[in-house]
């Protein structure tokens, strides 16, 4: 087994909010090799997707995006977020696409381009 550290992006989502947010979670994937490991973080992002109730707005979600990056590392805990950045964008779909795109890429073994 491997450890990998993933980048999955959520899309915020909410009533009243001002631009489109994301936020970009860091998680440890403990995987057999690079295709186990993304398959693992698309299921661990599909499986975080949240909604919460915000006082001023009424609901707010995170919706799964895709995993952008995902790179090998050395061992740490299993699902461990290491780190989360909230995103204000003023195009939702192109930042979107560009998630779409890196993912893609790394379906077919390509590295994304950062």
């Amino acid at each position: 087994m491997s450890w990998y550290i993933a980048k999955i992006v959520f899309q915020i989502k909410g009533k009243g909010m001002q631009r489109p947010q994301f936020d970009e979670h860091l998680r440890l994937i403990e995987a057999d090799n690079f295709e186990e490991a993304f398959l693992n973080a698309r299921i661990l992002g599909i499986s975080s997707e949240d909604s919460v109730i915000n006082q001023k707005h009424g609901p707010v979600t995170w919706e799964f995006v895709n995993v952008a990056d995902l790179q090998p590392v050395k061992e740490w805990k299993n699902g461990m977020e290491l780190h989360s950045q909230v995103r204000e964008m003023d195009e939702a779909n192109h930042y979107i696409n560009y998630i779409h795109n890196q993912a893609a890429c790394m379906q077919l073994n390509d590295r994304p381009l950062f």
